[in-house]
């Protein structure tokens, strides 16, 4: 209890000054003009000429147009997991980076270094059908998506939208058991014929239900068209293989109330490592089950409990969470981002939302639209990276992040990346002839992040590793 006292009390006092006197160092002396080379604690976690394809991207200052110099990161593309329009990327404790935007779970255990991929056999699966390959000449279009459970398990779905003849959406679930380190899949099918890209999230156990039946995490998968346009419903797994129909409550109910615990006292390193999707729109509970902020048309939450009931959630002071899209992290802070127009805001709780601290991302000068975004959070390295995809005035997308390093002192952001050459427009959706789907993005337990990004370099989606860190991140670095 000690141990976390000393940041929040510390906390408030500090975020009161940082508030007034924004990234300002020692001497009044802002992070924006300083004459100390932003990279003069910084070493290469390993020499960029090793990788395939280093390349430098711009360094600036957190909120002016003042350039400091590069950073190398890595680039990859589509072979490495991907599809024409997007990417979607986790981390894991162990260090893999995990790419699920195509055809089947793709991932590197070295940085980028090597990459391995998941190919199902034709061989059935205890209790699932045959391995069904998609029709000749849709190749390509399968996307996925992939989370670390807090055990270490790998739960994953992908998605076939046009495998067959009769043109109906099939699903291949894709699990990795951490105690036995094997893969396995299973065919699942859907009552519907349209789904399209889903998210996916921990259901964080143990699981004890009726319906659906018992183990340490549920895995819940949503469709980006069934959940965000007509809130159909998910589907739902136990085992990670075979999932079931599962229904939401709808915008409108009124359910019976549950106090939820958002303050825990301690956090494993798993813990960041388990942040979905932000369009999961929703966040594992430390204490046990799923929390879905913002959820109902009133503004308030729901909860989903251990055995996989739902409830209307609240904090343990009666409150809501201000945003949709939360998440822990190993530290036990409660990070919330919110979205308005060209304004982001970090929110920052150290009591489980009682109370907040917050930096914001005003970007009305540079555009008058936001694309895309995303965060994550590393609580080990005390690390915040926000990622944005915005239009220019000038035309091309300009893909971005800043680096929050020490949140715990200051939520000011330390620098800006810009990714890429910022000089592509391309958009989402289906029908448009260069698209960039959604943002994504992980952290990797060294600190380096890894972020996906659109430049006219090529046709479809890149992502890109970082590989300039801060020497205080330890041995990995060094």
């Amino acid at each position: 209890m000690a141990e976390r006292s000393r940041p929040r009390t510390v906390l408030a006092a500090i975020m009161v000054a940082s508030m007034a006197f924004a990234g300002c160092l020692g001497g009044g002396e802002s992070v924006e003009d300083s004459t100390v080379p932003w990279d003069s604690d910084y070493q290469y976690i390993d020499l960029p000429s090793s990788y395939e394809d280093p390349r430098n991207f711009t360094v600036a200052a957190p909120f002016s147009n003042t350039t400091w110099g590069n950073a190398s990161w890595t680039v990859y593309g589509n072979e490495h997991g991907g599809n024409c329009c997007e990417h979607y990327l986790a981390a894991t404790k162990e260090g893999w980076i995990l790419n699920f935007g195509g055809e089947y779970p793709t991932w590197s255990e070295d940085r980028g270094l090597t990459w391995q991929e998941y190919l199902p056999t034709i061989f059935s699966q205890l209790g699932c059908r045959e391995w069904k390959p998609t029709v000749p000449g849709q190749e390509g279009l399968g996307e996925g998506s992939i989370v670390q459970a807090t055990n270490g398990d790998l739960i994953s779905m992908g998605w076939f939208p046009y495998p067959s003849t009769s043109g109906a959406d099939q699903f291949y679930a894709f699990f990795y058991d951490a105690e036995d380190q094997e893969w396995s899949w299973c065919f699942n099918r859907t009552p519907e014929p349209f789904y399209d890209r889903s998210w996916q999230v921990e259901v964080v156990g143990p699981i004890n239900s009726f319906l659906y039946g018992n183990g340490p995490w549920a895995s819940l998968v949503i469709s980006n068209f069934w959940h965000q346009v007509q809130n159909i419903g998910g589907q739902i797994s136990t085992d990670g293989l075979n999932y079931d129909y599962f229904g939401f409550p709808d915008r409108d109910d009124s359910l019976d109330v549950m106090e939820v615990d958002l303050n825990p006292e301690t956090l494993g390193p798993e813990w960041d490592f388990t942040k979905p999707h932000k369009e999961m729109r929703s966040f594992p509970v430390p204490s046990g089950g799923l929390y879905f902020p913002n959820y109902f048309i009133d503004g308030s939450d729901a909860y989903l409990d251990t055995s996989l009931n739902w409830w209307t959630g609240t904090t343990l002071n009666g409150s809501s969470l201000p945003s949709q899209y939360c998440a822990f992290d190993s530290s036990t802070a409660l990070h919330c981002v919110t979205a308005g127009g060209t304004i982001l805001t970090h929110m920052l709780s150290w009591d489980g939302g009682e109370s907040w601290q917050n930096q914001t991302y005003n970007l009305s000068a540079e555009t008058s639209e936001l694309e895309e975004w995303e965060f994550h959070t590393n609580g080990v390295h005390d690390l915040f990276v926000l990622n944005v995809r915005y239009q220019s005035a000038a035309g091309p997308d300009i893909d971005l992040s800043w680096h929050v390093r020490e949140y715990s002192e200051s939520m000011f952001p330390d620098m800006r990346t810009y990714l890429g050459l910022g000089d592509l427009d391309s958009t989402s959706g289906a029908g448009n002839d260069i698209r960039f789907d959604f943002a994504s993005m992980g952290i990797l337990p060294d600190g380096g992040a890894f972020i996906a990004y659109h430049d006219s370099t090529d046709p479809d989606p890149l992502f890109g590793v970082e590989m300039l860190l801060p020497a205080r991140y330890g041995p990995a670095v060094a």
